[in-house]
């Protein structure tokens, strides 16, 4: 991420989640939280935007989970990157999202460079109020492809993030390029 909302900026509190003491949350869960969080539009105009780079504010997500406020302006993404064990939900508050994604488990660790196969390729558009939840390992990329308009997306994982693995692709290669850890982005 390259940006992010100045210490000071207010941290919202988490919406409420069905009791679940001791139960770590699901994927399911998790996505219902996103979606609830990304309905709230006194939460979603609480996040300052930049035209430059993305900001974000850190959510409390239900059960111990990690959660984020992402804003997004045009023409800006990720890079293909994956979240290691954790698993996580995404829902677009604001503007559309494209997420690409490969629809095949990648080993975690030992390599540094995977030839894909031509059939691993998965794209998905999400809208306002469109997510997705997804399992470990999920190797993907999020665009907000537009020229001029914001976007903005609710994002939750459990466990809370231990690291992410960044890639470069070029074609039907996907290489790992570096390991990302908590510090470097809170």
């Amino acid at each position: 991420m390259s940006a992010s909302v100045p210490a000071s900026a207010p941290v919202p509190a988490a919406l409420p989640t069905p009791a679940r003491p001791t139960a770590k949350p699901t994927s399911a869960e998790l996505l219902d939280f996103v979606r609830r969080a990304a309905a709230d539009t006194d939460l979603i105009a609480s996040l300052p935007l930049d035209a430059e780079g993305r900001t974000w504010v850190r959510l409390e997500g239900p059960q111990g989970s990690e959660a984020w406020l992402i804003g997004w302006p045009p023409g800006t993404g990720t890079g293909w990157h994956d979240h290691a064990e954790s698993v996580g939900a995404f829902t677009t508050a604001a503007g559309t999202l494209k997420e690409n994604s490969l629809a095949a488990r990648l080993p975690t660790d030992g390599w540094k460079t995977l030839e894909l196969a031509e059939s691993v390729d998965r794209e998905r558009r999400l809208a306002t109020g469109q997510g997705r939840a997804f399992g470990r390992n999920h190797v993907h990329e999020v665009l907000n492809e537009s020229t001029d308009q914001h976007a903005i997306s609710v994002h939750a994982y459990y466990p809370p993030l231990p690291q992410i693995r960044r890639y470069s692709r070029t074609g039907a290669v996907l290489r790992l390029e570096h390991v990302e850890r908590p510090e470097d982005w809170q």
